[in-house]
């Protein structure tokens, strides 16, 4: 086919028309190129993921994308909505499948609209169920995660700890029973050392471990001391089941995530205590959703919690690494090298989970940590060791003897606080343990033997009602 006569050289044209048709032709044909890529530079960042977390306390939306995008918003009040602005980006398929993702029952999203507002700005309106104190923020990669952008949705109203605990409690709320060091009546009279709770048929204590609960059982009841007497009241457990949301904490080698496993060993250790007549828990998340450490322990000071148990399912750098263990706060550094591993392991669940820097009460969180006494630790350490000996009848035990590490959800000041690592889900073995429903159950109640064990030998006293 002959080619059109407008793209036919004339071999009889001078040198001079040549370059100046080949100007022309370069000309255009780079022309036609800009109006081709242009668009896709403006357009550039691209949205990787999105995901939503509804939680109780507040709901986060987030948006993971290949680079760092700028985003503005601002309130409509009647109907209550949230218009988010972002710049730099461009509708695709991924960033509409936000829509589908609000959950009827997300406390604080009624539905969510996404469109193309004009070149470039991609514009969220979310339909709130109630007026809200949205957080917008940005996480830099970290941890298999690429850039972020952060919509936490906060009621203006903060719920309360307390009454959210209350209403959800299976407990007796006709009234407590008095807690005493004394066995229960159902045991035979104690020889001159106290015994300790009934164990569970094939629950075993190690010879260390058991001899050391026994020595730290008060001999004489405190009947006869009418100084001390017994005490009264509803005893309040704080239990943290580690990670949740964004941070999924340690994976095993089939997909077992730690933040799953770990509520629902909490869950079953919940309903376990809430069972006997004088215990209620509170749980720092009920679901698959991020709390920050200092959060966790603001929860359980709220609630004026008695213990505070935090549980994990941890994974180490080898695999053969195995064992249950029990840490406890400590002041002068780790008491071993693992121990100080994982401690800065956990410690970084507030960059992989996400905090809103510009936010986060760090004077708050310096003065909880600042203020751990050494009363707390030794306080920590008796109930280590009672749930460790119990644990050590399911699990092989890690060491022996509880260990200490600067883990920051320990930090509370005033409240006997204990991380029990359940098994290395990173072990084969051992997640296939986690993954049991029947090893969670044992583990629950384990735990729930060691807790009654170190209220039996060291009772409660009364508190103060709370003010604030």
């Amino acid at each position: 086919m002959p080619r059109p006569p407008e793209f036919s050289p004339d071999v009889t044209e001078s040198p001079t028309t040549l370059k100046r048709r080949r100007r022309i032709l370069l000309k255009a044909g780079g022309t036609l190129l800009l109006s081709v890529f242009a668009p896709l530079r403006a357009g550039a960042a691209q949205i990787m993921a999105v995901r939503v977390w509804p939680a109780p306390d507040y709901t986060r939306v987030t948006l993971e994308n290949d680079s760092n995008l700028k985003a503005s918003h601002f309130i409509v009040p009647d109907p209550p909505r949230l218009v988010v602005d972002i710049e730099g980006l461009e509708l695709n398929p991924t960033l509409k499948s936000l829509v589908a993702k609000i959950q009827s029952n997300d406390p604080y999203i009624k539905q969510v609209r996404v469109g193309q507002n004009r070149p470039n700005v991609v514009r969220l309106v979310f339909d709130l169920k109630e007026e809200v104190k949205p957080q917008v923020f940005t996480l830099e990669p970290v941890a298999g995660y690429k850039h972020r952008l952060i919509f936490d949705l906060y009621p203006v109203q903060p719920v309360d700890p307390i009454a959210r605990m209350i209403e959800q409690g299976d407990w007796n709320k006709d009234g407590a029973v008095a807690v005493t060091p004394a066995p229960p009546a159902a045991v035979p009279a104690p020889p001159p050392a106290i015994t300790p709770p009934p164990i569970e048929p094939g629950v075993r204590l190690e010879p260390e471990i058991a001899g050391t609960n026994q020595t730290t059982a008060p001999v004489p009841r405190r009947d006869s001391k009418p100084a001390l007497p017994d005490v009264s009241r509803l005893i309040t457990v704080a239990l943290d089941p580690g990670h949740g949301g964004e941070d999924p904490g340690a994976t095993g080698a089939t997909g077992l995530r730690e933040k799953d496993v770990v509520l629902q060993v909490a869950k079953r250790l919940k309903a376990k205590l809430e069972a006997l007549p004088n215990v209620r828990v509170m749980l720092t998340r009920d679901g698959d959703y991020f709390v920050p450490l200092g959060t966790r322990v603001e929860k359980a000071r709220k609630v004026q919690a008695d213990l505070f148990v935090s549980i994990h399912a941890d994974a180490f750098v080898v695999p053969s690494a195995r064992g249950s263990s029990v840490f406890v706060l400590s002041e002068k550094g780790a008491t071993s090298t693992a121990a100080r591993w994982l401690a800065n392991d956990q410690n970084k669940a507030d960059l992989i989970g996400g905090i809103n820097m510009g936010t986060h009460d760090r004077q708050l969180a310096g003065v909880l940590f600042d203020l751990s006494t050494t009363a707390q630790i030794n306080d920590s350490m008796k109930l280590g060791k009672a749930v460790l000996g119990h644990i050590g009848g399911i699990n092989r035990l890690h060491k022996g003897a509880v260990e200490q590490a600067g883990f920051a959800v320990l930090k509370a000041p005033d409240i006997p606080s204990i991380l029990v690592e359940t098994a290395f889900i990173s072990n084969p073995e051992e997640e296939a343990k986690l993954r049991d429903g029947s090893y969670q159950d044992k583990l629950a109640d384990a735990i729930t033997s060691g807790i009654k064990n170190y209220f039996a030998n060291n009772p409660p006293l009364a508190k103060s009602r709370m003010t604030s």
